[in-house]
């Protein structure tokens, strides 16, 4: 009742106005500006296209975690391990060729994610491919680390196994994918700053929804 009240009494002050400018009979409708809210980058709200580009992140997590540290851990138990046997390998070589063949298999998903995204789920790609798997190689450097911390730290595959399911699942339900990381208390949004899935959930999401380049992921990041 009240901005209704002040809303009129500007349109007559505004017709008072014109009225003495012109010296005759000023138009009676007055036009008044209404904000509208809008939503960027996905105008109509629809929750596959924000939720989708996020399990690409869970997947590579999950599946490249588990399976570094279970299959270290199983050539550890059935001693494996070139340097115990002689092999004249260094210990580098071993583990390099121990993790590659993972990283391939965290590549392989990004693509059959991004193809289901496309095809099943009719997600929009506004990014650069190229970016996309360069930042996925970068995440791959973390997600494999852990797994082989994991593995140096346990001694069975079961070990293993309840140790990744231990570090992913705070790390996926801290990384934003189903609760926004600004809703969260102070103290827990800074333990989001060392989450590696917080990050590459973030370059994930822009690089699908709002199609950013590298200048600006680096800015966030």
């Amino acid at each position: 009742m009240h901005a209704g009240r002040t809303l009129s009494v500007q349109q007559n002050a505004r017709l008072v106005e014109l009225t003495s400018k012109t010296r005759s009979a000023a138009p009676a409708v007055v036009p008044v500006l209404t904000a509208q809210s809008r939503v960027w980058f996905n105008p109509d709200l629809v929750s596959r296209v924000y939720f989708v580009p996020g399990v690409i992140v869970n997947i590579i997590a999950l599946v490249t975690i588990m399976l570094t540290s279970m299959s270290i851990v199983r050539g550890k138990g059935n001693r494996h391990h070139g340097a115990a046997d002689g092999d004249p390998m260094k210990p580098l070589e071993i583990i390099v060729g121990k993790l590659l063949p993972f990283a391939v298999v965290g590549l392989f998903q990004v693509v059959v994610v991004i193809v289901a995204a496309r095809l099943i789920f009719h997600v929009p790609i506004r990014g650069s491919f190229a970016l996309l798997f360069g930042c996925t190689v970068l995440f791959l450097l973390s997600t494999l680390g852990v797994g082989l911390f994991i593995s140096t730290i346990s001694q069975t595959q079961q070990q293993a196994m309840m140790a990744s399911f231990f570090f992913f699942m705070p790390a996926m339900l801290l990384s934003g994918f189903a609760f926004p990381i600004r809703n969260m208390p102070p103290s827990v949004q800074y333990m989001t700053l060392l989450n590696p899935l917080r990050y590459f959930m973030q370059i994930v999401r822009d690089l699908f929804l709002k199609g950013v380049g590298l200048t600006s992921i680096c800015r966030k990041s």
